[in-house]
């Protein structure tokens, strides 16, 4: 959005705070102190951000207040049933105030009204004078007030929400004019606005965009036809007038402010400075200290000084390649495309940065060039020709070029785009994505623009100011030669910078990155392109299937229920379940009684109708995420599903799997089973291979708890949960039944998750109090476990952060927090990452061993698939006996542990015929 001579921003401080505190619920931020410190940097970080990005000349922060309002005059029960203050908040609302007070920014608050009604009072002033007007909130209820010049302002991780009056009536239904009628309708439970009862957010659109007001609804309500909603209009009437009273913002609130006395200025200060210091927040000091004061607001430098050139030949590309090749410098490297889909992406134009400051760029389209060699390009089936094959042509003697490192941010991307063109991308050696993972792994906010604003102290151009974003999204093939080159040259530039900042603090972790996480890239960039073959045929007759089930199901749900309704509509089914049926409510929700999955599996033994609800849900979700969805990700060339495959997704080190989530398909259930049949091998001739670690997790916690009952029990090669149930039972390992080995195998496994007594009670199904028993006969047949997981506990306080056997970290800072439940789940993660987290730097290890020797050793055989503990792969039949041996041989020696490693291998024409 482009600076305006005149825009008006007013900050809902107190939602903005909230907002701030609950992001790092799990994870807060605490300084050597141990002050939490996480709503102040939420809350100025948002701020400097908006400035840094809107520039606005004028902006207000307007806080509520603690005194009751005209609305709690009308209504006693307005907002009682708000949760009180967290204490970590409370604690942290002192040194807030003297932080936003420090920045010479506006604080408004005014006793006996909301902050709704001051900001509501400030837009229509500020309209009327001339501003463009924005609301900073995500609260609904401001949606009333948006006009042409007064703008819904909701700042996202994933994006800016910014609503004029078309936004609004696309998103909640009804114009802004409205807006205060369907509210008052539909209730609001957040502030125990009561609307009327059994009205929801649809319903009352529908009676409005019908009936234009409140009014209107409840005049002709003793009109309508006999029906639940006319009674409750008609028994309600009085509630939804006065809950339209109560959710009407005031604009005439008696706020004395002059909107020109709210002009912004530069926000950085020696008080600022001190606060900060303070207080640790270093990175938001760092910003601070970097931004460049200007009349027009207070915003970070969107650049240094810097060269960025458009290459636009061949002869000054060979230039570049003949001189890189001969210095051998840290290659930074990005590519445009046109789609984010490495798989479906259309080369659009590249560029490159070995110096700081300085980039080239090269567009496909702008390339003047011709092919001298006879090397061809071929991507699916297409040969590459003109510019394009003049430009892989050169840019292939570069990339491939061992002797040059490579760097960027997210480059298996640009690396597996280019190997669709026939680039095998050579010396991965840093990526900065990834490198900030391993520093702080349980961050989310891993992108180019976050990592250049957190470390760089500079602002990149986003990616939708080149092509928009969300449905109306463009193509990177329409935009300005110059304005994607630069941005394309900053992406280069910058990922290089990034390089020498992160490089230096990666400290213990630069050993995990070199030898662990970088080459597992080239890894899982061959194993995406490869794929897997599905067969899609086997699919199309389960959905048939699956169609005539779910109907059946359907038929039996009405009559256990005794009448039709939506299945899918949890209103509609908690009316049958508890008013109809009067069934026991389990747990209950902001909109009523909960008809999730636990609560309907908790009711089927009581009744036919929540047992079949439970089966037509299952059904019903395998039929669309994965029967019907999967056939529909086939790449049209290959005709292999190609999932993708990200390293800094989990905390734990664990890899994750997305479009699709091969890692998530069920295999409890027979119709989850059939799933995995439809995934073949892609040749004739050729076979699935399935090699799965047996209990790795329980090996590592034997090996991490070094205790000798545990070590003895798989040191001796019997089955451990019989084992362990045996020794728990005090009955010889003969007479161990099914049920004491299910339970013995639920804590087993519950333990390195550190499953709590209410926990292993609630999976079996047995009093709490005979869970905790066996939680403690466990620990007295197992007391080096114990000491194990009291000791990382106790050095995890300490330190602040977990280890793997291979060293990576996870930061842990709720493990100090005073409220009980945060401290006790932050000490269930502090027990499982070292044995979760060594059980995935395993199996990276055996991955890496295993496709270089698959290379060396010149097989056909591919790697296709990592789900957790298994690899998957395909082999012609004539190369099955040798991959067995030498799958065996690098997963069970990745890790040298003091129990021995048992791999489980199977084969098979399909993943289920290879993994039974």
């Amino acid at each position: 959005m482009p600076a305006d001579p005149n825009t008006l921003f007013l900050i809902d401080g107190s939602a903005l705070m909230f907002r701030s505190h609950f992001a790092f619920l799990r994870n807060p931020l605490v300084n050597s102190r141990g002050e939490i410190t996480s709503a102040i940097f939420g809350f100025l970080n948002t701020l400097i951000s908006l400035i840094e990005k809107e520039q606005p000349t004028h902006l207000a922060i307007v806080f509520d207040t603690a005194e009751p309002t005209f609305r709690h005059k009308q209504y006693k029960e307005y907002k009682a049933t708000r949760q009180k203050m967290p204490e970590e908040l409370v604690d942290q609302l002192g040194r807030l105030d003297q932080v936003l007070v420090a920045t010479g920014l506006r604080i408004l608050a005014l006793p006996g009204w909301e902050a709704d009604d001051v900001i509501g009072t400030l837009a229509r002033q500020g309209e009327e004078q001339g501003y463009t007007v924005f609301m900073v909130t995500g609260d609904k209820d401001y949606q009333q007030l948006v006009t042409d010049k007064v703008k819904l302002y909701n700042p996202k991780p994933d994006g800016t929400l910014i609503w004029s009056p078309a936004e609004v009536e696309e998103n909640f239904g009804v114009p802004p004019s409205q807006v205060v009628d369907v509210l008052a309708l539909m209730g609001d439970s957040s502030d125990n606005v009561p609307g009327v009862a059994g009205v929801g957010p649809k319903t009352a659109v529908k009676l409005i965009k019908e009936y234009g007001t409140v009014e209107n609804v409840l005049k002709s309500a003793p009109e309508m036809k006999p029906s639940k909603l006319k009674e409750s209009l008609i028994e309600y009437a009085d509630s939804a007038r006065l809950s339209r009273e109560l959710v009407t913002i005031d604009c005439h609130a008696p706020i004395e402010v002059n909107l020109d006395d709210l002009d912004v200025k530069p926000i950085y200060n020696a008080e600022i400075e001190r606060l900060l210091t303070e207080l640790e927040l270093f990175r938001l000091l760092d910003r601070l200290r970097g931004s460049a004061p200007a009349a027009g607001g207070s915003g970070m430098k969107s650049a240094t000084q810097r060269d960025y050139k458009i290459v636009r030949s061949a002869k000054e590309f060979k230039t570049l390649v003949g001189k890189w090749r001969k210095e051998k410098p840290l290659l930074s490297f990005d590519v445009e495309t046109t789609s984010a889909d490495p798989m479906l992406a259309e080369l659009v134009g590249a560029s490159f940065s070995v110096n700081e400051g300085e980039a080239y760029y090269i567009s496909m389209a702008h390339f003047d060039a011709a092919p001298a060699g006879s090397r061809q390009f071929i991507r699916f089936g297409q040969q590459a020709e003109g510019a394009l094959a003049a430009f892989l042509e050169l840019a292939a003697e570069l990339l491939e070029d061992k002797t040059i490192p490579k760097a960027g941010q997210n480059i298996k991307y640009d690396a597996l785009v280019y190997l669709s063109y026939g680039i095998d991308v050579a010396s991965l050696f840093f990526d900065t994505m990834i490198a900030a993972y391993l520093l702080n792994p349980g961050t989310r906010t891993l992108g180019i623009d976050e990592l250049t604003r957190d470390y760089l102290k500079l602002s990149k151009i986003p990616t939708s100011e080149l092509i928009g974003s969300g449905k109306n999204q463009g193509s990177m093939l329409d935009v300005d030669l110059e304005k994607i080159a630069d941005y394309a040259c900053e992406d280069a530039d910058y990922a290089l910078r990034l390089v020498h900042v992160l490089e230096p603090l990666l400290d213990s972790q630069k050993k995990l990155l070199d030898e662990l996480e970088m080459p597992l890239m080239t890894v899982l960039r061959d194993m995406e392109f490869t794929g897997i073959r599905l067969d899609t045929a086997l699919l199309s007759e389960m959905s048939k299937e699956l169609e005539r089930d779910l109907a059946r199901l359907e038929k039996e749900c009405y009559a256990a229920a005794g009448e039709s309704f939506n299945l899918n509509s949890p209103k509609q089914l908690g009316t049958i379940l508890f008013e109809k049926l009067k069934l026991p409510v389990q747990k209950k929700t902001k909109t009523g009684p909960s008809t999730d999955v636990d609560t309907l599996t908790a009711l089927a033994p009581m009744h036919d109708l929540p047992a079949k609800l439970v089966d037509y849900r299952m059904l019903s979700k395998l039929k669309g995420t994965y029967v019907d969805a999967l056939p529909d990700l086939v790449h049209p060339f290959t005709g292999r599903v190609h999932t993708t495959f990200s390293q800094t997704i989990a905390a734990t080190g664990r890899l994750s799997s997305n479009n699709p989530n091969l890692q998530n398909i069920p295999i409890r259930t027979e119709v989850g089973r059939r799933i995995r049949e439809a995934f073949v091998a892609g040749e004739p001739g050729w076979k699935i291979l399935s090699a799965d670690y047996g209990q790795i997790e329980l090996r590592i916690m034997a090996h991490l708890s070094n205790d000798d009952t545990l070590l003895q029990a798989f040191n001796s090669g019997g089955d451990i949960h019989r084992e362990t149930a045996a020794k728990i039972y005090g009955v010889p390992i003969a007479e161990v039944t099914p049920d004491m080995r299910r339970a013995a195998k639920t804590v087993n496994f519950g333990i390195i998750y550190g499953q709590t007594d209410f926990g292993l009670s609630e999976q079996l199904g047995i009093p709490r109090a005979e869970a905790k028993e066996f939680r403690e006969q466990y620990f007295k047949l197992y007391p080096g476990v114990r000491l194990f997981m009291a000791d990382t506990i106790a050095a995890c306080r300490e330190k602040g952060y977990v280890e793997t056997l291979m060293g990576r970290r996870r930061q842990i800072a709720d493990i100090n927090n005073s409220n009980r439940q945060v401290r006790e789940f932050a000490e269930r993660i502090a027990i499982n990452t070292p044995v979760q987290g060594s059980a995935a730097d395993m199996i990276k290890v055996a991955m890496i061993r295993i496709h270089k020797r698959l290379k060396q050793e010149k097989f056909a055989a591919r790697m296709l698939l990592q789900v957790h503990d298994e690899l998957v792969f395909e082999a012609p039949e004539s190369e099955l006996l040798n991959l067995e041996m030498i799958v065996r041989d690098e997963m069970s020696g990745a890790m040298k542990l003091r129990v021995p490693i048992e791999v489980d291998v199977g084969f098979g024409a399909n993943w289920l015929q290879a993994h039974s």
